[in-house]
């Protein structure tokens, strides 16, 4: 079976042993040729993300296609799917995730839990903003509680276009930076801790969900992975429950990644949705019986979905992130990581470095489930890559 990518950095990358095993190939579109996927692609088409007619031709080579990330017009690729091209997950179910704004109204919608929000619209006024609404309802900006926090609401990860605001001159600053487009405004939670949530759905509407993880941010980029994450059963069941609530509304088929809070009174609640693979579940290709990358490839295909089984006892990811301006392969370092015991290396074979970009991961398979032997284990790591 050909399956055809919409994106082609490193998550499509990571499908390449995936891909191997179940004897499909893939066919990528993305925009360089030094881009992670090419190098694993039976074919590729050179084309910006959003390019719908690349797609169209995408269509023409592939039997399904499916997406790495979520920069495309979903409105160019609506006549393709009206001809009859297979999208997976299909576009009414990315309609109400890819703007912020619109996914925090479809989870309010089906009782998801979530911080308050409301959106900005407009122009900037000297004591308010324009056509602030919460749920539909005018509001006034100076009765806002800060902290609040500020997101773009297309085309942001990795804390690009994320702001936490303390008062309405950064808000108005901020805003500003963002050319007064439409941004989300969300309350600000105090959380005790960051939860991850990988799940999938077939074809035939089963849904697995993996192993409630804790993901560790430094400045809104995940820094490590902690699995499984030290909860109660209570807290594991409410995300399970939240995961398979949201996959089976939507009807989608294809893998998701949910970020969620824990208040520090015990309180669920999600903090946003990725229709894709995520960095929260790159420790499954280390560390599961099938990996959030094969998972992907079964549901978009039709094939019965694996296991999300741990195969350890617990495990840790760190995130190897730029710190520097370079054309680096770091390879000695590389090669101090990949000799640290359980230690495996995922390096991305991007062609530079720059100050936060992920190049690659390391993943540790554990013997315990002590958060302070995690803890140990990806400072060891971090030590070793930041030169600490």
């Amino acid at each position: 079976m050909r399956v055809g990518v919409i994106g082609g950095g490193q998550l499509a990358w990571m499908m390449a042993g995936a891909r191997q095993a179940l004897g499909i190939e893939l066919i990528i579109q993305t925009p360089h040729p030094t881009d992670p996927a090419v190098e694993i692609a039976t074919e590729t088409i050179f084309a910006p993300i959003d390019d719908a007619a690349a797609t169209a031709e995408l269509a023409t080579r592939c039997d399904v296609i499916t997406f790495e990330n979520e920069f495309i017009n979903l409105e160019a690729l609506m006549p393709l799917a009206q001809q009859g091209v297979c999208f997976r997950p299909r576009l009414e179910a990315l309609a109400p995730l890819l703007d912020k704004y619109h996914q925090r109204c479809y989870l309010e919608e089906i009782g998801i839990p979530q911080p308050g929000f409301m959106t900005l619209e407009g122009e900037v006024g000297n004591e308010e903003f324009a056509h602030g609404e919460s749920f539909g309802q005018p509001m006034n900006l100076k009765e806002l509680d800060f902290p609040v926090v500020l997101k773009a609401r297309r085309h942001g990860y990795d804390g690009q276009g994320t702001f936490i605001i303390k008062d309405s001159s950064s808000l108005q600053k901020s805003w500003k930076k963002l050319g007064h487009t439409p941004v989300l405004l969300e309350e600000f939670i105090p959380f005790e801790r960051e939860l991850g949530v990988m799940a999938a759905r077939s074809l035939a509407g089963d849904v697995v969900v993996y192993s409630v993880v804790e993901t560790q941010q430094e400045e809104q980029v995940c820094r490590r992975v902690i699995v499984p994450a030290q909860v109660s059963a209570e807290v594991v069941a409410e995300v399970e429950a939240i995961a398979r609530t949201l996959l089976n509304s939507l009807q989608a088929v294809g893998i998701f990644g949910i970020e969620l809070f824990l208040t520090t009174d015990g309180k669920i609640l999600v903090n946003e949705v990725s229709p894709r693979t995520h960095n929260s579940g790159h420790y499954t290709l280390d560390a599961c019986e099938t990996s959030q990358f094969e998972q992907q490839l079964r549901a978009v295909t039709g094939l019965a979905l694996g296991s999300p089984a741990l195969k350890c006892n617990s495990a840790v990811m760190v995130n190897l992130l730029g710190y520097e301006y370079s054309q680096n392969d770091y390879l000695e370092k590389r090669q101090k990581l990949a000799s640290l015991p359980g230690a495996v290396v995922h390096w991305y074979g991007k062609s530079e470095s720059r100050p936060g970009r992920k190049l690659g991961h390391v993943t540790v398979l554990l013997d315990s489930q002590e958060p302070s032997e995690a803890q140990a284990k990806a400072k060891e790591i971090e030590s070793l890559w930041y030169n600490r």
